[in-house]
Parts: structure tokens; sequence; C-alpha cells
């Protein structure tokens, strides 16, 4: 089968790692269904293991990829929750967390292989493209403002970085749900796209905010952290979910403890949480914001301008 795979590890030019090859397909393994893959996503953890984070030499070639829409060989059309070895199914009881791609091979290729428990029903009002944009990015949006800032209506909410899939699919699921949304981004065209998604204000980075606001999703890291410190009320909360621009900001401390900021990390969510975000998805008519599709023969060209930042939204590999 084809597959884009973690050839070599590359720190500084991480398109150089990748090869697009033919590799074997998955083999049968008890209580894990091996899935033919509709549509993938691509998410910087893509560009990170192609970098080296998180892999070692000896697991190479690894095939890339943590989100996919597909159809199980009962003929039902399924989403991939990417997250394996949290609760035990399919793995050893005490396995530890790994996603797609980090210990098992991904979901960039004609078939994947994951435990049958992470097998979720895909909602016919879904295309297989837009469902496969679900499982890291708006998942992890998701648990973001509903889950670890447990945001309701009307609450404010600032989102670091217009243009990432979990900054956008933050703006699309806050606006939709109540929330005044705060967008930033140091592209004009991209604050403008974010007052289109439904974000109530959209600036530059560093603006100071005419309100501060409850919660703040963070996943740019360093070039952003001491705005979302200074933005965020008192007892508020600032979710991490990643740090494009760099993990290691000042910490800025006295700040944290006198205003009593709560500092949250959220890696993607619970299958429980998948299974929510595909209903919230149906009834609503909220849909995941496409930038592009690429085939997965030039997946290359996808990864491309997702390292540049070019993208609004997410990035679809069709097989």
């Amino acid at each position: 089968m084809l597959a884009a795979t973690v050839a070599r590890f590359s720190p500084d030019d991480p398109l150089h790692g990748l090869e697009v090859t033919d590799r074997p397909a998955p083999t049968d393994r008890e209580h894990w269904t091996t899935v033919q893959v509709r549509a993938a996503a691509l998410n910087h953890h893509d560009l990170w293991s192609l970098r080296g984070v998180g892999l070692r030499e000896e697991q190479l070639p690894m095939i890339l990829g943590t989100d996919a829409a597909g159809v199980a060989p009962d003929g039902s059309e399924v989403v991939l929750h990417g997250v394996v070895g949290a609760d035990g199914h399919g793995v050893g009881p005490h396995e530890r967390r790994s996603l797609l791609s980090e210990r098992y091979p991904g979901t960039l290729a004609e078939q994947v292989a994951v435990p049958t428990a992470n097998l979720v029903p895909k909602p016919a009002e879904l295309t297989f493209a837009e469902a496969a944009c679900l499982p890291t990015a708006w998942l992890t949006a998701y648990r973001m403002l509903f889950g670890a800032a447990a945001l309701r209506p009307g609450d404010r909410v600032l989102v670091q970085g217009v243009g990432g899939g979990v900054a956008t699919a933050a703006i699309v699921l806050g606006a939709a749900a109540g929330l005044e949304v705060v967008a930033t981004s140091r592209d004009g065209a991209k604050r403008e796209r974010a007052l289109e998604l439904g974000a109530a204000h959209a600036v530059a980075p560093g603006t100071r905010l005419p309100a501060r606001v409850d919660a703040v999703v963070e996943s740019v890291g360093e070039a952003t952290w001491a705005h979302s410190v200074r933005s965020v009320r008192p007892g508020g909360v600032i979710v991490v979910c990643g740090a494009t621009s760099g993990d290691a900001p000042p910490a800025e401390l006295t700040r944290v403890f006198f205003s009593e900021i709560r500092v949250q990390g959220v890696t993607m969510g619970s299958r429980e949480d998948l299974a929510a975000l595909l209903r919230f998805c149906a009834r609503t008519g909220v849909r995941p914001v496409i930038d592009s599709e690429v085939s997965l023969a030039d997946v290359g060209a996808g990864l491309a301008r997702l390292a540049a930042g070019e993208q609004t939204g997410k990035i679809v590999v069709v097989p």
C-alpha cells in the first residue's frame, strides 16, 4: 500500500525526511481492525515526527498521521480515535498512552490498523474529509474550551494564532457555543478570516484587549505567552496544547501566582469526547474549515504549506 513515512530525521528541514512509498499492509491482530482510509488530515505532529521528536531511529520508517476517516471491513463508515493505550483497549494494561505514528503506524496511508474500540461511527451528515479533520485539532479545541476551561455561553476566550488547526477550530466551536471569541494573528487577511469564522474581535498579537478573558487557547508558545498571561482575568485559565514558536518562554511566575492563573495542558481527548464532537457538528451544522486537499502521493506539498504557516484550517490528504 502507498504510505507517507518518516524515512530519516531532519531537524532543520523536516520535508527532507519524508518518503512516500509502498509499505506492507497492516497484519491481522486480535482486537484491532484495519480500516480503508478515505481521508486523512495533517497536523504539526507530523512535522515534529519528521524532525525526530518522539521517535527513535530503530522505529524508522514510521508511517505518519494521527487523523483519518474511512470504511471498516463490515462496510461501516468510521472516524478513528488516534490515542492508543490510554484505557488498555487493544494493548497491554500498563502500556503508556501514545498517538498513532508514535508507537504504531499512522493514518497517512491507504490502510491503517487501530484498536477496534477506537472506531467511532461517522455521522452521515459529515463527509469523509470533514470527519478526518476532527480527531486531533478539533477534538483538542473542543476539550480545551468545554472540558479544561469549562467555558459557558457568554464567557470570553482569547485564541492565539489564527490559521492553525486548533485555533481555527476553537474560533468556530466557541462562536457556535455562544462564546465571545478574540483571535490574534500577525496577518491582516487571517484576522479578517477569523471574523468571518465567528470571532467577535481579531487583533494583532500583543494588542491590549478591551477586557480580560476567562480563558486563553494557547498553541503558539513563546511568541504569545506573555500576551496570554496579561490577557487572562485573575483566576482564569490558560489552556496549552502546543508550542509551535518554542516551548521555553519566560514563565511570568509572579503574575501567574499573584493573579491565581491556572495553566492546564491538553492533548486531544477521549473517545467519548470525539463522539460528542461528532454529534455537535452533525446537529448544529458546524463543519471543520478545510484549507485545501492534496493527494497522498503529493503529501509533501501539503506538509510544506503547513510548515510555512500558510494555511487557514485543515489540510486534507486523500489516498
